[in-house]
């Protein structure tokens, strides 16, 4: 289907996106795979070439067929990527899952981008961060503020879904790609995080994957596992041989219990349940970590 041309504000903030980054030099970014560091690194890199280098996380808040499938898109993208083991789950600030959580995760991070810049000769450190997020209570901003990294979406005043449409001019795959956060996300806050958890959400999720969702989220909640999927996943329920695998799959990851949330899926859900009720007039559930 042939999209409608970029209107002249898009088409300006393109622009401003691409000055900034060709001013960075030598450029590491902080990368996941996701829709806004999957295009941010595609930009990046038809622009500075062999001066860009993507970063990718890996540790266990991090499924694997999810770093898998982010390896897998830089690649087709000719974009060199270094995987950095991180150990964001031995602080203890982490591992109690308070509502700033997100920082520790992300201080580990930048703090090995730091290093590597510092040996290596990187000008300039740059994440996914976009123009969506400034009105949001996010903690893993306060980090990249504090480790003085970049974020050029936000900076080029670019929003979620001018990315997606960017995104999509490109042919880029991950285009529609659902958003994404990572496994620790699922478990409501203060209730602590631990290694065991990360794997049986992962596995959880990937099960669900498997069976061909493809907007859902596992939430953790000790002994029962509660599903949330997007109001279009639904009717993939009916089957019933479908939810019987569902039913049976987590079970045999440890569930005692299995349940779906009646209401879609929506991002940070958990972060408001864990301060009270969704009022009707809130339209929506809202909380520290949107994109969880």
């Amino acid at each position: 289907m042939d999209l409608p041309p970029l209107d002249d504000q898009l088409r300006a903030k393109e622009s401003r996106l691409r000055d900034i980054l060709a001013g960075g030099g030598r450029t590491l970014l902080a990368y996941s795979g996701g829709v806004d560091s999957g295009y941010l690194a595609v930009v990046a890199h038809r622009l500075l070439g062999d001066a860009l280098t993507a970063v990718l996380a890996d540790s266990a808040s991090l499924a694997d067929w999810e770093r898998d499938e982010a390896l897998d898109f830089a690649r087709g993208q000719s974009i060199p990527v270094r995987v950095l083991a991180t150990h964001e789950i031995d602080n203890p600030s982490y591992r109690a899952n308070a509502p700033d959580r997100c920082f520790f995760c992300k201080q580990e991070l930048f703090q090995h981008m730091e290093a590597l810049a510092a040996a290596e000769g990187f000008d300039t450190l740059i994440y996914g961060g976009n123009h969506s997020d400034l009105g949001e209570h996010r903690p893993g901003a306060e980090a990249a503020r504090r480790y003085r990294v970049r974020a050029p979406l936000a900076e080029a005043g670019l929003a979620k879904g001018e990315i997606r449409r960017l995104a999509r001019e490109l042919d880029l795959a991950i285009w529609d790609r659902p958003a994404r956060a990572c496994l620790a996300s699922r478990i409501p806050h203060f209730s602590e995080v631990t290694e065991s958890k990360l794997t049986q959400l992962g596995a959880a999720e990937k099960l669900l994957r498997d069976l061909g969702f493809r907007d859902y989220r596992v939430r953790h909640h000790d002994k029962l596992a509660r599903i949330e999927l997007g109001a279009d996943e639904w009717q993939r329920l009916t089957d019933p041989s479908r939810r019987d695998a569902v039913d049976a799959g987590l079970r045999a990851l440890g569930f005692a219990s299995v349940s779906l949330d009646l209401r879609p899926f929506s991002s940070g859900s958990l972060s408001a349940m864990s301060r009270g009720p969704r009022t009707r007039e809130s339209g929506g559930l809202t909380g520290s970590e949107p994109s969880a």
